[in-house]
């Protein structure tokens, strides 16, 4: 039996005369008693019910830690005359910051200890880090509720003492001027949008700091950072489809802000600065984008590459001598380097991977260092020589025990979807794992915000692969895998691709053996649990299980709520339910408003109680509907985190307990235990 709940009241909504009600509205008030007596109720339940699987779940944990190097070093970095690097020592939840003068050999001098600012607390998060120019402060924020309000403080990295200086309600972002006098930082709004970026000087108190810019759009955040020149802070505002930039002279901090370029609705741009001018990636004349230059004293873009329709470029990456371009080509991440007028691709064996920046610290160099990985090649980081095209493997992160990645096989697939849209599908199995339509799989999406969800190894899946349960991620609609185009294929009116396309994933994985059509579980987070929740409405006997963590699902009732964080921003992802057009294409898909009186598969869904991003309570309705109307009899978990917010706990070991959870009911369900 579920537990007792208190008894639903009534609350009617009508619309552009559409009237729904909804009897769960209620569990919006967060600091009723009532409210957390019925969280702390599902989640006494929700473990309880996962009881038969705990044995399952320590084996997952035990995997996951005896085949992780607890203790272990990221590949020292250098910047100016120290190496930076991030140590992890068995036992500890949280990494250790160091550095090493004149040489990545030298003894380790403590920057900052995790482990000790997360003393006492059931949540830490560090949201930033960044060390003065000088090297003598380093800036870190912590956050220790998981509402993303960071609280930033100062520290003497020889003396490990910190300032007096508290800077409070932080968002993310951190900048210091070059002469170490001044730290820029982002503060939010009530709807928790960043929305101002002021100047604090150091050794004074926060009451003193000055407002640098101030965005008055709803619909823009403001981000912070500064060039890899060093020469200028950086400001963007951003929102789902516009972006604008204002830079400061980091040699002088005091001066006003200057907008590199007007700002233009429908117009995205990202910058970087070499010499006397800006490298920008702007899509100004193409959805996918090209390269241009722009003085730094101003003027118009001078082109450098054109725009070519399938090559998404994202961001410039300035070095002395060369320019690089990270973007994506054929549904896979691209590194280009700038010659002449020319983009050159720097080629990759494997049929899907991942690569991202890692810390590229110095300007004036001839390598640019990155993180390589796949579903069977750990993380592996590389330097890449500019000049000569040479490759330099300088760490892969270990897999303890008999890992053997010739033991795996990965694959990329293309799945049609019911419009004709090839979908791209990665794909990965253990060797002996059959292709005969007799496997159980997991299948996993994202789908929004022109987010490329990444091939990236897991050395939790392998507890996944070696049960002989295939994995697969969808790129459906609304994500960036193929470009621009294919963002705006799956958001405001034609959101209804991207569920089509995860359901009509899931049917070809059945169709052509890869995996029994009856045994494909299904797993999103966020907006990928919106996805999810859309999804089961449209094809609830495609999965045998679904976990959705996080998932936003009661999409109209948030993007009506405009003091809610994120709802104004969002209106350019979604829409706005206030115009009836628009309010029409959420409500045909809103997972809450949608669910019906059919057989529903077993469903894990989580929430965090202090979430800013998703409100808890809105995987708790949604929970308590799907009970409400299935016709299964099949369970339905709600198991909410009291201390943390979107991104779950916090330390690495209750990380992997929560991931031992997910796949002991994953396994269990698909019958592969």
């Amino acid at each position: 039996m579920y537990p007792p709940v208190a008894p639903a009241q009534p609350h009617t909504r009508s619309i552009h005369g559409d009237v729904t009600e909804d009897p769960w509205f209620w569990l919006n008030e967060k600091d009723t008693p009532a409210v957390i007596e019925h969280i702390e109720a599902e989640n006494v339940y929700t473990e309880n019910v996962l009881k038969p699987t705990v044995a399952l779940q320590e084996t997952i944990f035990t995997e996951i830690k005896d085949r992780t190097q607890e203790t272990d070093l990221t590949v020292p970095a250098q910047r100016g005359g120290f190496w930076y690097t991030t140590r992890t020592e068995e036992g500890k939840a949280y990494a250790i910051r160091v550095r090493m003068a004149g040489g990545p050999h030298g003894a380790p001098q403590l920057v900052l200890d995790e482990n000790v600012e997360a003393e006492g607390e059931a949540y830490f998060r560090l949201g930033n880090l960044s060390v003065s120019e000088d090297h003598r402060f380093v800036a870190y924020s912590t956050d220790t509720t998981g509402d993303e309000s960071y609280t930033t403080r100062i520290r003497e990295i020889d003396s490990q003492q910190d300032l007096p200086d508290i800077l409070e309600e932080c968002r993310y972002g951190l900048a210091w001027s070059n002469d170490g006098s001044y730290l820029f930082y982002t503060i939010a709004d009530e709807a928790l949008r960043p929305f101002q970026i002021w100047r604090h000087e150091i050794g004074t108190d926060q009451a003193r700091d000055v407002i640098v810019h101030q965005e008055d759009d709803d619909r823009f955040y403001l981000g912070l950072g500064k060039t890899r020149s060093g020469s200028y802070i950086v400001i963007s505002a951003g929102s789902a489809v516009t972006e604008s930039t204002w830079v400061i002279p980091s040699d002088d901090p005091t001066s006003e802000p200057r907008e590199v370029l007007p700002r233009v609705g429908g117009v995205e741009y990202a910058i970087d600065h070499r010499g006397d001018v800006f490298w920008i990636v702007s899509n100004d004349e193409g959805t996918d984008g090209r390269l241009v230059t722009v003085p730094v004293e101003g003027g118009s873009p001078t082109e450098v590459v054109g725009h070519e329709s399938g090559r998404k470029l994202i961001a410039p990456m300035c070095f002395a001598d060369h320019v690089l371009v990270w973007g994506r080509a054929d549904g896979l991440p691209a590194i280009f380097e700038v010659r002449g007028s020319v983009l050159v691709p720097i080629e990759f064996d494997e049929p899907i991977y991942e690569v991202t920046p890692d810390a590229n610290y110095e300007f004036s160099t001839s390598s640019v260092r990155y993180a390589y990985e796949s579903f069977v090649t750990p993380r592996s980081v590389y330097d890449h020589d500019l000049t000569t095209g040479e490759r330099t493997l300088l760490k892969q992160t270990p897999v303890l025990g008999d890992f053997d990645a010739a033991l795996y096989v990965q694959e990329r697939l293309w799945a049609p979807s019911r419009d004709g849209v090839q979908i791209p599908v990665s794909y990965v199995r253990h060797v002996d794992t059959p292709v005969d339509g007799t496997a159980p799989l997991l299948l996993y999406a994202y789908g929004a915000y022109e987010t490329s969800m990444p091939v990236r190894f897991s050395i939790a899946r392998l507890s996944l692969l070696e049960r002989g349960v295939a994995y697969a991620i969808a790129h459906v609609r609304g994500g960036g895998e193929m470009g621009k185009a294919w963002y705006e294929d799956g958001k405001l009116a034609k959101k209804m691709n991207t569920f089509f396309d995860f359901v009509d994933v899931a049917s070809f994985l059945g169709e052509t053996g890869h995996c029994a059509p009856d045994r494909i579980a299904a797993r999103g987070a966020s907006a990928g649990g919106l996805t999810m929740g859309a999804a089961l409405n449209l094809a609830p006997r495609s999965f045998a299980a679904m976990v959705a963590e996080v998932p936003f699902v009661d999409v109209t009732n948030t993007m009506l709520d405009a003091e809610l964080p994120l709802t104004v921003v969002e209106w350019e992802e979604w829409g706005n339910p206030e115009l009836a057009e628009e309010y029409a294409w959420i409500r045909a898909y809103a997972p809450y408003e949608n669910v019906e009186d059919v057989a529903y598969p077993p469903l894990l869904v989580t929430a965090g109680l202090n979430d800013p991003r998703v409100s808890y309570w809105e995987p708790a309705k949604w929970v308590q509907r799907l009970r409400e109307r299935s016709t299964s009899g099949a369970e339905v978990l709600l198991k909410t985190e009291m201390s943390a917010g979107h991104f779950a706990r916090s330390g690495r070991y209750d990380l992997w307990r929560d991931e031992a959870i997910v796949l002991a009911f994953v396994l269990t369900r698909l019958g592969a235990v």
